[in-house]
């Protein structure tokens, strides 16, 4: 066999497939983290509610925890954050203050209902007065992107969960920079709809990690090729 090798493609093609095998690599690692990361949400979802105390006590690990508040609902003090239903069409999640034994002031997302039935009147039945318990998934709110429209602040209509710009439009102090999401316990006249938490990670890395694999040993391929294509690459030498 013979080999000569250009040196200084030699040592390009060895960086670079050194570069790309490390991304292959390191995609396989995200993938066990983002495993690890949806297991744990379940796990969290599947385990008994805790109470508010504890779900500030555990901070970030509350996340996704259920948890029970004890309280009365500001429903005069509504806001709402536009979202998609499962049928694909538009919905509103409907976010009121809860307030309390002891003052401290959450806000649960009591489940959605269509535009059309936004205006409260509408559904009067589920405007839930007095003392009452609410079950929810403790879910920590989500700072606005660049390419998310800003909120409609008269109107109370938010575009992501944004615990703390609603809290600011309503001068309130909350418990907890969260938004617990109302599990599916009926309301009374049906709405809102609880029980829309959903899980949904992207879970790509295994794609990657073949991506880049594919691409390092495309790399060695033409690497090869190209040698075997100016004579310096032969398993036995010419006669």
């Amino acid at each position: 066999m013979i080999f000569r090798p250009y040196p200084g493609l030699t040592v390009a093609v060895a960086i670079l497939l050194a570069i790309l095998l490390g991304l292959g690599f390191w995609q396989l690692q995200r993938l066990q983290w983002k495993l690890g990361l949806i297991e744990q949400v379940h796990r969290n979802m599947a385990a008994a509610p805790i109470s508010l105390d504890e779900a500030i006590r555990l901070g970030a690990s509350a996340e996704y925890r259920r948890v029970t508040l004890h309280g009365r609902f500001d429903n005069a003090r509504e806001a709402y954050i536009y979202g998609v239903g499962e049928d694909g069409v538009p919905v509103y999640h409907v976010i009121t203050p809860l307030t309390t034994g002891d003052n401290r002031i959450l806000l649960v997302d009591r489940g959605v209902v269509p535009m059309e039935r936004q205006n409260p009147a509408t559904r009067a039945q589920g405007q839930v007065g007095g003392e009452t318990s609410v079950t929810g998934i403790w879910r920590a709110e989500v700072q606005p992107g660049a390419f998310t429209p800003p909120p409609d602040t008269i109107k109370r209509i938010w575009f992501v969960r944004s615990a703390g710009g609603i809290a600011r439009v309503f001068h309130e102090k909350l418990a907890a920079p969260v938004i617990v999401e109302a599990d599916a316990t009926p309301n009374p006249g049906g709405l809102p709809r609880g029980g829309q938490t959903r899980v949904e990670f992207r879970n790509e890395h295994l794609q990657y990690a073949i991506t880049w694999f594919l691409m390092a040993a495309g790399l060695l391929g033409v690497y090869i090729a190209f040698h075997i294509s100016r004579g310096r690459l032969a398993l036995k030498r010419p006669d």
